[in-house]
Order: structure tokens, then C-alpha cells, then sequence
């Protein structure tokens, strides 16, 4: 990207992965970017009976369980529960899961973490599975613009990109609603941008990563406007859901990209620097390219 399209420039204010999909998120200071997405974000997901996958939506206690990545394990931690753990690397027996419309290949974690998910969700025949390394999910070239793009166990991107004005405009209006403020965590991003005017995310097309010097270090192309079911109205902290949150966005955020769907972010593929480290107050720079 040339220098005179670099119309808006900022920094990166938060790093998240949520290492188990619909599981409580991780706030990092630095993570590294791969093709699909920051290393161990969405990289397990629990699955049901039939190997379906299993979100906050069905179960809004999946809120409170809080992963932690260790050297070499998953360790996962829930009120009144005892730790149980899995190895980074499982390998796990081999089975085949559903996450939306995309059947993949998946490594089972065992029947101890699987008891231990159906004793704190109160669901029967949970499972835990891992990505398979060897597999690939593609992401759906309808928004890529044809770019090919792969992702794990994140509903359809690699990465999620907004801003903290954002939040801070939602709060805005949950205020004058007589609202209590909430937090991005209900959001489940993955970069959280500062520096810039609330939801400018909408308008980006590329959004480039510098390093020390001022070079470009990564790339990731925004894609997609993120349409947002209920998941943002659960309280991650009690795994309570009130309708104030999506009543608040349902006033300003309805979206004609996504056929009028409410929204709140913009999707991502990474288009260049796989491999590298994103870090907290890496600068960003990037143009308009959505009206």
C-alpha cells in the first residue's frame, strides 16, 4: 500500500485469544500471527453427541470457564470445579465436528475433560476437541474477494478487529438508557485498536502492523462486518444475559452489508507477515476502502 493511502493511523490498545471457542477470553501483550488467526485462539471447541459444536449461545455458562495456556498444557478453570488440563499437542483420537456449515477433521481431548464439562455445563455427552493441525478451514471467498483464507474454530475469520471508541460510544448509549457500562470481553475480539474515531473500523480495508522502524511487519485485510447474536448481552463475569446490550445497538448499528443485521467489528484475514509477533502499542496504519 502506497504511503498516500495510509488515511488513518493508530495503535494496538488490547491483544485477546479465546483459546477455547465461546470460553472466557485471554488478554495478551504480544501473540503471533498465523495464517488462521492468533496462535491458540479458537484452536479447541466443544462439540455435543452428534459432534456439534456448542457456543455461550445454548449455554451461557460456558462464560465462566477460564482457560489457561501454560509451557505445555490447556488448563481450564470454572467455579466450585476442580483444574483439569489438556496437552497444548494433544494428539487425541481422530473424529469429525461441525462448526456451522463446515464439517473438519478434530483431535478428541478424552473422556476426563469431557466429565468435566458435563458436570459444570449440566449437559450430557460434551466433548472438548482440538483443531487438527493437519486439517484447513476455508474461509468463504465471497468476502475475500476471491483471496484465499483459512481459519480454525472462529465462526468465520481469522481475526476480529475494532476499536476501544467503539466500546466507549456503546457505553455512551447505554448510559442514556440507563444502562450499566459493559465491557469488550462481551465482544470476543481478537485486536483492539485505540487512537481512532468510533466504529472507523467499519471503513478499513487494509490494516497494516509496524515494526520498530515504521515497516510493515503484517497485513490483515478487513472483510466482513462481524453481525452479532445475542452472545453481547451475556455478562461474562455471571454468565447473566439482559436484552439491554443488543437494545442499545439495535438503535445505530443495523448494517446494510449484512442485509440490516446489527454489528460490531470487522472481520479479518491476514494477507501478509504469518509468523510474526503482534504486540500492545504496535502502531497500525490503514485506508478507507468500505463506504
Amino acid at each position: 500500500m502506497s504511503d498516500d493511502a495510509n488515511d488513518v493511523s493508530g495503535q494496538i490498545a488490547q491483544l485477546m485469544i479465546y483459546p477455547v471457542k465461546s470460553f472466557a477470553g485471554v488478554a495478551v501483550d504480544q501473540a503471533v500471527l498465523l495464517e488462521t488467526g492468533l496462535q491458540w485462539d479458537r484452536h479447541w471447541m466443544v462439540v455435543d453427541a452428534e459432534g456439534l459444536f456448542v457456543t455461550q449461545r445454548e449455554c451461557a455458562r460456558m462464560a465462566l470457564v477460564r482457560p489457561e495456556l501454560r509451557v505445555d498444557a490447556l488448563v481450564l478453570h470454572a467455579p466450585g470445579m476442580p483444574d483439569v488440563s489438556v496437552p497444548l499437542h494433544a494428539d487425541g483420537s481422530a473424529t469429525r465436528v461441525q462448526v456451522w456449515d463446515d464439517t473438519v477433521d478434530a483431535l478428541d481431548m478424552g473422556p476426563a475433560v469431557g466429565q468435566w464439562l458435563q458436570t459444570f455445563l449440566g449437559a450430557p455427552a460434551h466433548r472438548l476437541v482440538r483443531f487438527d493441525p493437519a486439517a484447513q478451514r476455508a474461509c468463504s471467498t465471497k468476502w475475500t474477494q476471491g483471496v484465499a483464507a483459512s481459519t480454525q474454530f472462529a465462526d468465520g475469520y481469522p481475526v476480529l478487529v475494532t476499536t476501544d471508541s467503539s466500546m466507549d460510544e456503546l457505553n455512551t448509549r447505554l448510559a442514556a438508557m440507563d444502562h450499566p457500562a459493559v465491557g469488550m470481553l462481551r465482544f470476543r475480539p481478537n485486536v483492539v485498536l485505540a487512537g481512532l474515531p468510533p466504529h472507523d473500523e467499519d471503513h478499513w480495508g487494509p490494516l497494516e502492523c509496524l515494526d520498530a522502524n515504521g515497516d510493515v511487519a503484517a497485513r490483515l485485510q478487513l472483510v466482513k462486518p462481524c453481525a452479532r447474536c445475542p452472545i453481547p448481552n451475556i455478562d461474562p463475569v455471571t454468565a447473566q444475559s439482559h436484552p439491554g446490550v443488543g437494545d442499545a445497538l439495535q438503535a445505530y448499528r443495523q448494517d446494510a452489508r449484512v442485509g440490516g443485521a446489527i454489528t460490531f467489528g470487522m472481520n479479518a484475514i491476514v494477507t501478509q507477515g504469518a509468523g510474526t509477533v503482534l504486540r500492545v502499542g504496535q502502531a497500525v496504519q490503514g485506508g478507507y476502502t468500505f463506504g
